[in-house]
């Protein structure tokens, strides 16, 4: 449905496996707290509960992924799940309904639904039975969604996981080879249409020419297409491919340099390809250095010491992931305690969540709640304190 290569697409299938196998463990570890009390024959302990109703809304770049990092958290909690994918990639929640159905999920507990945001998405997240409502998708949405659940007659918890316009540095003393491999995959797999896409390199002025020429040429030869050897796939449609060539076009006009790609890919038409582009001399300030792009376009960035490169990672509203190719203990150390983020890479792309791994942002990257790992239990149960007086004459 989205077009992404067959590589892609295989891997979203088995991580999704992997993050079943590891939520269906924690159904065993349901810890809670036994705590003294100072009163006499009394005990305080901590229960998990169920929510009872969650409504799951997913974005369209991993329509698999994306409702099981929803689904399977929200089952062991005791959960029943109402999901809506995206309008552009309906079909995945459908086959992935069949499946639940086909291992033995009681009916009703599962419910994929289809529509626009505003047809299907808007009366589920108003409707007073749903206790979760989790989102994934773009700011302003993410936004509406938690003004709407504030305005109903009884509220609900929000989880929201938004967007990203992640930075990737490379210092002086990085492995350029190495940090070019890594910048290269953050900004172009899935055609960067993921929240965790690198979209900002900030490149120490020392290395930079030299950084700059090694990602163009590992850039030129990355393989666009669907097929199973590629690496990037198309954008999602011709609405996303015009507004992507818009901001690149809107970028140039105000002095930015394209220094490969920057259009469309005609040999590949009807298909939506947008050639991987890689822009310099872009102010910080700009529209495509502050906005989410979501498509196959990054930034070059100078930074004439660490400290401009960090003001450079923290100079968006958003706060999802990084990274930083260094072999200086004290720039690591120093870019974990002062990048403003949910997940940090040490010489590495500006992905990589596992499923045992809590992942999230921080400013308008999400809501302080964390999927998958552990901490998914903290999203999808409430907890619930109980107090036992273990004496009748003090009851």
């Amino acid at each position: 449905e989205t077009g992404k290569p067959w590589k892609n697409a295989a891997a979203e299938v088995g991580s999704s496996a992997d993050l079943a196998v590891f939520m269906e463990s924690e159904g065993s570890r349901f810890y809670g707290k036994t705590m003294p009390s100072p009163i006499p024959n009394r005990s305080v302990r901590t229960v998990r509960a169920p929510i009872g109703v969650c409504a799951a809304i997913m974005p369209f770049n991993s329509p698999l992924a994306g409702i099981a990092w929803k689904l399977f958290p929200a089952l062991v909690c005791g959960n029943a799940v109402v999901a809506k994918s995206h309008e552009q990639t309906p079909y995945t929640a459908i086959a992935f309904a069949r499946l639940m159905k086909d291992a033995g999920l009681p009916s009703g507990v599962f419910n994929a639904v289809q529509g626009t945001g505003a047809d299907v998405g808007g009366p589920l997240i108003e409707d007073t039975r749903v206790g979760l409502v989790s989102f994934t998708g773009s700011v302003p949405t993410g936004k509406l969604i938690q003004k709407t659940v504030s305005d109903r007659p009884v509220l609900a918890k929000v989880c929201l996981e938004l967007g990203g316009k992640n930075p990737l540095v490379v210092c002086d003393d990085a492995d350029l080879t190495l940090a070019a491999e890594h910048a290269v995959a953050s900004a172009f797999i899935d055609a960067g249409q993921r929240c965790a896409a690198g979209s900002r390199i900030v490149v120490f002025d020392r290395v930079y020419e030299a950084f700059r020429d090694a990602m163009v040429k590992r850039a030129a030869k990355v393989k666009v297409g669907s097929g199973p050897d590629d690496e990037c796939g198309p954008v999602i449609s011709t609405q996303s491919l015009e507004r992507l060539e818009a901001a690149i076009a809107g970028a140039v006009a105000r002095g930015a340099r394209v220094l490969c790609g920057g259009r469309r890919i005609d040999a590949l038409a009807p298909g939506y390809y947008l050639a991987p582009t890689i822009l310099e001399n872009v102010d910080p300030c700009d529209a495509v250095s502050q906005q989410e792009l979501f498509g196959p376009v990054t930034c070059l960035y100078r930074a004439k010491h660490f400290d401009e490169a960090i003001d450079l990672s923290n100079s968006t509203s958003f706060g999802l992931t990084g990274a930083i190719h260094t072999f200086n203990s004290n720039r690591i150390e120093e870019f974990i305690a002062r990048y403003r983020a949910g997940l940090v890479s040490i010489n590495g792309p500006t992905y990589g969540a596992g499923p045992h791994m809590p992942f999230g942002g921080v400013k308008n990257s999400g809501n302080g709640f964390r999927e998958p790992g552990t901490e998914a239990l903290d999203v999808y149960c409430e907890w619930k304190t109980v107090v036992v007086n273990h004496d009748p004459a003090r009851v």
